[in-house]
């Protein structure tokens, strides 16, 4: 196996130069390559550090000669087709038994899931965007009139990088189209196509940008510019997707046409200088040109498009990987993971083992040593060290970008390969690091970075949340794409006389399965903690192609599972499950009224962080299934266990959820909320929901008989309760010895000082209740006839309850609790306290923890 990678390397003419100066091809100092970085390098004004910075742009110490072999010069010949024998070898061997990717078209998620709601979110802000805003600067480019506004951000008409998110767009409502069939949506998108089919029109080169086509001089120039291929990768891609999901033939033409521009201005830079000269270039990200030139070759069987796509395969990024050598930390991820994707294309085109080779190793470094429990990768953009995670765990992790095109990779591996382990990694990645980057379900939101570290928040990183018209970031573009395409990797497909269906992901969906004359309805229970089993059932019904055929249908074992607990059934008939990691097929004559079910035990799992220093090996990562949790804190992440009887992380009854609870009290046109403050019970002003100020404005009231689920809050006046902050399970509001109202631990808490009576408002009016502690006579829990924020409650007895002051600031409002459990949330219990355990894609503005050091 060596030989022949060995002699495949040789053939490439991969020197062993090229592989040892690999690193030499990433910018000096690697900041420029940091987006984040050097879009505020360009808004700033102090030019000095520009110069400093720029100083050092592209140093490549490269021998021309180490270069200059790597592709023949007679492949520029454009009459000449080097690669028409490839092409003839692959048709003769018919090696490509890859699993086909099942259309969008073909299938629709259920309006009851949460990834029908992250789809229908996204679609709302696709909608929001306006065709002239998007296009203005395309259009003063090509020196048309520009009417409307522009939008801001990374869009705005002094960004290097404006037309990237219009790329972007195109691509999302291609993949939104073919999901939804929105005809708004299709009308919007057909309308941008066509504008900037004008600007095209009007420059008349084929060149199409929101910026001069002089950035490409500088780019050839090897002057600072920031990143011009990795706008026009984005554009054509667009392009593609447009005429490849929604049939418009337009964007073929304009996709092909810009691609003859390029062709010809790489190859004038290598007939000029030379071809070291084209890759020294390649220091500045390109995106993923290779993947869309492929694309194009593919759709158009031109060779030249396979030439110019070759010249973006990046080999001194692809030749360490080639040589299997995990040497990608100090790389910027978000550059090279495409080129992975495009080499991956490569493979599927030309049928050429190496790439097979470097997209697995590639694959496998990333889990093995560089990635985080939610599948994401990346710190501040770059790859670190291999097996060193723990260090490296603060807000500015796993860059949305990333986990977007790991998806990619991860998606190819298994339609390669059939190997359960890529469609676990995508369910993971997918679950826990794309479905929590938008903020609920409020369009256009969303986060460039996913935090990981000690106490963090999704809105407290150097971004935060975007807003919809001024941010564009590069994550808001592979953002709203991939809520655009949460159905296209749920189904696999393989035709021919037996078709075969791979169900690889669990998300209630149907799909019409065309080459087996079958519709199919997944639907999959909605998972919670007190039922720890994913339930899944399959119906099966006559679609237009008719019935009969023989078929087998392949349902994924995850590796999470029990696959000696798994029950899977076949119309009411048992049957055998295989081991986990692998799928169980079912081979008949499918008819209609057919139904598969499965059962799936889930149970709780911790997950070391890859870090192989002994002193963070207590470092673990809490998942239930696929599901990564996050602990609700902000500040501790130590846990010494103490289990109790064996177990040290309990469900949250369904029942709970009727119990918390929202106190407020009204101060003109403020509302005031009793808050938790670091253990002291204050007023603050009523807060937004989602955010940590309404987790600490939330409480469980705890009924002295466990009363059950309850059908509103006002059903528990009158009860005896003991008050537990949200997010401080196990603790309790007590009595302090100033008569103020702080937070203990249940076991170390007077009970008499912890205990009070629900009782109706001492104002007396409609809906108003008061605090009653029962150990004392006349004792109310009391804020004060002046309400400001940072007030700390107090009890105040034997008070005059005639006295208005009084009345007032005894009385509370009784509401729903700001914030809820979600169904699938757990309490882990310490010896120090307690944790509130929620999955980390459900949470919004709140402070957590993904890792925890767990003594035991």
């Amino acid at each position: 196996m060596k030989i022949g990678l060995i002699i495949t390397i040789a053939l490439l003419l991969y020197s062993v130069s090229v592989v040892c100066l690999a690193k030499e091809c990433t910018n000096t100092p690697t900041q420029l390559s940091s987006h984040t970085f050097r879009n505020e390098l360009l808004q700033s004004k102090n030019e000095s550090l520009k110069t400093e910075m720029f100083s050092h742009y592209h140093l490549t110490p490269t021998d021309d000669t180490a270069w200059s072999t790597l592709l023949p010069r007679k492949m520029l010949r454009e009459e000449e087709d080097e690669y028409g024998w490839t092409m003839m070898y692959r048709k003769i061997k018919n090696s490509d038994n890859f699993l086909k990717e099942v259309s969008l078209h073909d299938v629709r998620l259920d309006p009851n899931t949460f990834h029908w709601r992250a789809q229908q979110t996204n679609l709302d802000y696709l909608l929001m965007l306006d065709v002239d805003s998007l296009a203005w600067s395309f259009r003063k480019a090509a020196g048309l009139d520009a009417p409307g506004d522009y939008y801001g951000g990374w869009e705005r008409p002094d960004s290097e990088l404006r037309g990237h998110f219009v790329g972007h767009y195109l691509s999302a409502t291609a993949y939104m189209w073919a999901s939804t069939h929105n005809d708004t949506l299709k009308e919007k998108m057909s309308a941008l196509v066509s504008a900037l089919s004008a600007c095209q029109q009007k420059l008349g080169t084929g060149y199409l940008s929101a910026f001069p086509s002089s950035f490409f001089d500088r780019f050839e120039a090897i002057t600072p510019v920031w990143a011009p291929y990795y706008t026009i990768h984005k554009i054509l891609a667009g392009l593609v997707d447009q005429y490849k999901l929604a049939g418009n033939s337009q964007a073929l033409k304009m996709a092909t046409w810009m691609a003859d521009y390029f062709y010809s201005r790489v190859r004038n830079v290598i007939k000029t200088y030379s071809v070291e000269r084209h890759w020294q270039s390649l220091n500045e990200e390109t995106g993923g040109m290779n993947d869309v030139l492929y694309q194009i070759y593919s759709i158009t069987g031109d060779s030249k498009y396979l030439l110019l796509a070759h010249l973006f395969d990046k080999p001194c990024f692809l030749g360490v990987l080639a040589v299997q050598a995990d040497d990608i930390s100090g790389f910027h991820s978000n550059t090279h993971i495409p080129i992975v994707v495009g080499s991956q294309l490569r493979y599927e085109i030309t049928g050429d083992p190496l790439h097979k080779e470097i997209s697995m190793f590639f694959m496998d470094i990333v889990n093995a040593s560089h990635s985080y429990a939610t599948g994401g990768t990346s710190v501040n953009e770059f790859w670190q060290d291999p097996k060193r995670m723990a260090t490296t765990l603060q807000t500015e992790n796993e860059e949305s970008c990333t986990t977007y095109n790991m998806l990619k990779v991860s998606r190819n591996l298994f339609r390669w390969t059939k190997e359960v382990s890529y469609a676990d990694y995508y369910e993971r990645a997918l679950t826990n690091g794309v479905l929590g980057i938008q903020r609920g379900t409020e369009p256009g939101l969303m986060i460039y970075m996913l935090p990981l570290g000690k106490g963090v928040s999704k809105a407290v990183t150097y971004h935060g949340w975007g807003t919809p018209y001024d941010s564009f970031w590069c994550c808001y573009g592979t953002g709203i794409e991939s809520f655009s395409k949460l159905g296209d990797s749920i189904y696999f497909q393989e035709d021919g006389e037996s078709p075969s269906l791979y169900v690889t992901q669990y998300i209630s969906s149907s799909l019409d399965w065309k080459s087996a004359g079958l519709s199919v309805s997944q639907k999959v229970k909605p998972v919670v903690s007190w039922d720890p089993y994913m339930r899944v059932t399959f119906a099966f019904s006559s679609s237009k192609g008719g019935m009969g055929k023989e078929s087998t249908l392949n349902l994924r074992i995850p590796v999470w599972t029990n696959s000696e607990s798994a029950k899977v059934s076949l119309n009411g008939q048992t049957l055998k499950v295989p081991a986990s990691g692998n799928f169980l097929s079912i081979k008949q004559n499918w008819k209609a009224g057919d139904q598969v079910m499965m059962e799936l035990p889930l149970s709780i799992r911790t997950e070391a962080i890859k870090d192989d220093r002994p002193e963070y090996s207590s470092l673990q990562a809490i998942l239930y299934g696929p599901y990564l949790l996050a602990g609700l804190t902000s500040r501790d992440w130590s846990i010494t266990t103490q289990p109790k009887d064996g177990t040290w992380i309990s469900t949250i009854p369904e029942a709970h959820n009727s119990h918390l609870v929202t106190l407020s009290q009204q101060s003109g046109n403020v509302s005031y909320v009793l808050s938790n403050n670091n253990q002291t019970i204050t007023m603050e002003v009523s807060p937004e929901p989602g955010t940590q100020a309404a987790v600490a404005a939330t409480f469980r009231l705890v009924t002295a008989d466990s009363k059950g689920r309850v059908s509103g809050p006002e059903e528990l006046i009158g009860n005896l309760v003991m008050i537990e902050p949200f997010d401080f399970p196990g603790m309790l509001v007590t009595q302090a010895t100033d008569n103020s109202l702080a937070v203990q631990d249940s076991s170390s808490s007077d009970q008499a000082a912890s205990s009070f009576r629900v009782v109706a408002g001492v104002d007396g009016k409609p809906g108003s209740v008061s605090l009653r502690l029962e150990s004392k006579k006349g004792c109310f829990v009391y804020s004060d006839e002046t309400l400001k924020a940072g007030m700390k409650l107090k009890l105040r007895c034997d008070s005059d309850v005639t006295d208005d002051n009084f009345k007032q600031g005894a009385s509370f409002r009784l509401r729903k609790g700001m914030s809820q459990y979600n169904p699938m949330s757990f309490v882990m219990s310490g010896t120090q306290r307690n944790f509130v355990l929620s999955p980390l894609f459900s949470l919004r503005d709140e402070t957590y923890n993904v890792y925890f050091s767990v003594q035991t």
